[in-house]
């Protein structure tokens, strides 16, 4: 019996098992998506709480604090203090995920933490504080010195995790290793949007221009303005980063659930095309088959 020539048409048109496995597969994806968009969107109301109710006294103490050290001289406190040039390097505390799927959350972070590097450092030198293990990975693999790291932390995200975070910068900029200290994270606006902020936390800023010209509230100090900026400075510098913190967690669980619904929508898309796609071939092989049985009869 001679072999029959294989058919150009049949050899490259995928199989029905094939379309079948990846018709299942695709499924399978979508139901994990689906429920990774259910628990994003459920711990994402409880982050939510937690930065509505930081937000204004962490906001509140900004403002206070900037309008008092406004009229205080540099060495009242040495959190106060400009380091002179020369002494220190920038210290860059970067706030991503522990985890992906989550679209560009991550890699925004760690791009303007790259321009911050590249354009606002004298000669690009700064050391990093990392918190996350995205941002862990990508600038420990690339060389770049880290003076503290922290990962795990938004499993349980409690207050302590940021005057641990805190008094390390805080440490780092009194011995003088650090000329500042600045932040860079994703601020929770909406569920549909991050911006990524870029804020200097030591030395603490002081009201300049306009804002410093403004009427301001003339505090009467007691006790004496030394005591009360060694016990509120630090408090203050704990707290804008606990508050960067949950800003952080609330917007990775916003973002995780847009990519998650965006991933889920586009599986369904892609089983419609896959579901049409294989009927086509099933019709294609049944019309094929019944060809070959009517040629068939006919040569008999």
């Amino acid at each position: 019996m001679g072999s029959r020539e294989a058919d150009p048409a049949r050899t490259n048109m995928p199989s029905l098992i094939d379309l079948r496995r990846r018709i299942r597969a695709v499924k399978s994806t979508q139901q994990i998506t689906k429920a990774m968009k259910m628990i994003a969107a459920s711990r994402l109301k409880r982050a939510q709480e937690r930065v509505i109710a930081a937000r204004p006294f962490a906001q509140r103490m900004l403002k206070v604090l900037n309008g008092l050290v406004s009229y205080v001289e540099q060495d009242a406190h040495p959190l106060l203090r400009i380091p002179p040039p020369g002494v220190g390097k920038p210290l860059l505390i970067v706030i991503t995920a522990d985890r992906g799927l989550c679209g560009s959350f991550n890699s925004n972070v760690i791009k303007a933490a790259g321009h911050f590097i590249l354009n606002e450092t004298p000669g690009r030198d700064v050391a990093l504080v990392l918190i996350g293990r995205k941002g862990r990975d990508f600038f420990r693999r690339r060389g770049f010195e880290i003076r503290y790291e922290q990962v795990g932390i938004f499993q349980k995200l409690a207050f302590g995790a940021a005057v641990e975070i805190a008094d390390e910068a805080i440490e780092e900029f009194t011995s003088g290793a650090a000329s500042s200290v600045s932040l860079v994270y994703n601020e929770f606006k909406s569920v549909m949007s991050q911006r990524i902020v870029i804020e200097r936390l030591l030395p603490i800023p002081r009201l300049e221009g306009e804002a410093a010209a403004a009427p301001t509230v003339d505090y009467l100090y007691e006790p004496a303005p030394e005591q009360i900026f060694k016990d509120l400075l630090p408090r203050h510098v704990q707290v804008q980063i606990y508050r960067a913190l949950i800003e952080s967690n609330a917007a990775f669980f916003a973002a995780q659930m847009t990519a998650m619904d965006a991933a889920t929508r586009n599986s369904a898309e892609m089983l419609e095309n896959l579901t049409l796609y294989m009927n086509k071939v099933r019709q294609a092989a049944i019309t094929r088959e019944i060809i070959e049985v009517v040629s068939g009869a006919a040569a008999t």
